[in-house]
This record gives C-alpha cells, structure tokens and sequence, in this order.
C-alpha cells in the first residue's frame, strides 16, 4: 500500500464517514445509488428513511449544483436495502477527483456492492428524443484527468483496473428485461464524459460522435471508475434531457434540462424499481 498526505479523502477520511453514517442508517445497503440532475424523486419512495445532509458527515463534499438536493437517504427500496444520494458533486464544482468519488467509496464501505449511477445528459443522435432514457454500455472519458491518478492504496483496489465490462453485463440484461416487461423504449449508447461547466461547442459535439458516443454529460464516469476499481457491479442510467445535435440552433439550459428530467421521472423511477425487484 502507498499513501500521500495529499490524499485528504482517501481510505481513512473514507472510514470516518463511514463510520459515522454506520451508527445512523437503518439499514446495512446492498445498492448504492446516485441520482443526477431532476432524479431525486426516487430517494422520496424509499421506506422507513433516514435523511442525512451531506453538510453533516465528516469531510463530505456538499453538491453546489442545480437540482442536487445533497442529501442521504437511505432505508428500503422495492425490498432492497439501500442508500442513495440524492444530488452528487461534480469535477466542475471545483472538487478534486478524489472528492467527487468519495461518496462512492463511503457506499462500498458501508457495504454496498452493487451501484446504480444516474445522470441527466445530452443525446448526439437526431433519431432519439428529449426524455428517452438511455441504458450505458460503455463510455469515453474527456474529462482530462482520471480519478484513479496519484498514488494507489491498494485497500481501495489494485493499480490497474480493468474496464472493458465497466458496466456490468449480467445486470444490463436485466435492465433491458425489465424494459421489455414494462413496455419502455429504451435506448443503449456509450456515454461520454466533459469536466464541464461549459457545454460543448459544435466542433466538438461533432468529434465526439465520430468516436461513437452516443450521449454527453458531465458526470457518472469518475463514479463508475471508483466503483470498479473497488469490485462493485455497477448499473449506469441516464435521462436524455435534450439534444446536443451540432446541426441544430437551439441548445438546452439548465432549467431546462431539470425540467425534462422531472418530467420523465415516473417512467425512470418505475424502472429502477423494476431492477432492485428483479436483482
């Protein structure tokens, strides 16, 4: 194991938090779940819930981005134990890398192993439409960094994971089963990341596509890195809030983006219900 004093949040801060929410949740979590911009409806189904502000755990990032509540929640979830965080943090907020992923981290320790990680995100294809959901199958990383860098403490994972199943392929199944069972068009791409806070210019929404991305967003990469570096199995879903098409004139804000997602909740909620059931 090799550890830096410039690793504020790594494995022992990682402990602490963990330590602490141990002592509050009512339940031991099998899920993990981060639900992106417009998504935190589905913490409010969670039964026998226990609600924790990110600002009250032990050096815990505080998300500072519209339509991230930055809470805990945790109890059960169509009949699993689990724990979502309801808003994340982002690369673009000014965190470092080792923040945005140490609530993943804090997941796995409190023994969550199998992690559903959400977003909103921009879709480059003209043949979907603003509220589709997208299942992950794969991703690019553009952010320009990646999580992992610095020193490896091998209690967190080994030096060179693996990422050519970064999404695990049993569980896609069950998601495209589930899909099926509840009549949902359900698109699949590969998911590429931007550290943002800028939205793409068209020069590179245009390049992108060329290297097959199918959608864009800010986030869940870092995540999905952490995740597996750790061993966990992860599941990555995303709204498609608006599309990122360079051809177009008219391009999403913010708000909109919220909006969308909220509008598609229903059917997203219902079908991450659908999975715990089936998982």
């Amino acid at each position: 194991m090799t550890t830096s004093a410039s690793q504020t949040h790594g494995y022992d801060t990682v402990q602490r938090a963990a330590s602490y929410l141990r002592e509050r949740l009512p339940v031991q979590p099998r899920f993990s779940l981060t639900l992106g911009s417009g998504l935190g409806g589905l913490a409010d189904e969670i039964e026998g819930a226990v609600r924790i502000p990110y600002a009250e755990i032990p050096d815990f990032p505080v998300s500072t981005a519209p339509g991230h509540a930055g809470e805990l929640v945790a109890g059960t979830l169509a009949g699993q134990p689990v724990m979502a965080y309801k808003g994340r943090v982002h690369f673009y907020e000014g965190y470092r890398m080792e923040q945005v992923i140490f609530p993943v981290r804090v997941a796995y320790a409190l023994g969550a192993r199998d992690f559903l990680i959400t977003s909103a995100c921009g879709g480059l294809r003209d043949d979907w439409s603003a509220g589709d959901l997208m299942l992950h199958r794969d991703y690019i990383n553009m952010t320009g960094t990646n999580p992992l860098i610095g020193p490896n403490d091998t209690r967190l994972g080994e030096r060179f994971p693996g990422m050519y199943d970064a999404y695990d392929p049993e569980y896609a199944e069950v998601v495209r089963s589930v899909a099926r069972a509840q009549d949902l068009n359900l698109r699949e791409g590969v998911y590429v990341s931007i550290s943002g806070p800028s939205y793409a210019s068209r020069a590179e929404l245009r390049a992108f596509r060329l290297l097959g991305a199918d959608a864009i967003g800010m986030s869940t990469v870092p995540e999905v890195i952490a995740a597996r570096h750790l061993g966990a199995r992860v599941i990555g879903l995303s709204t498609v809030t608006d599309l990122a098409i360079p051809e177009r004139e008219h391009h999403a804000d913010e708000q909109e983006v919220i909006q969308v997602a909220q509008a598609s909740s229903q059917r997203f909620r219902a079908l991450i219900k659908g999975v715990l059931e089936r998982l």
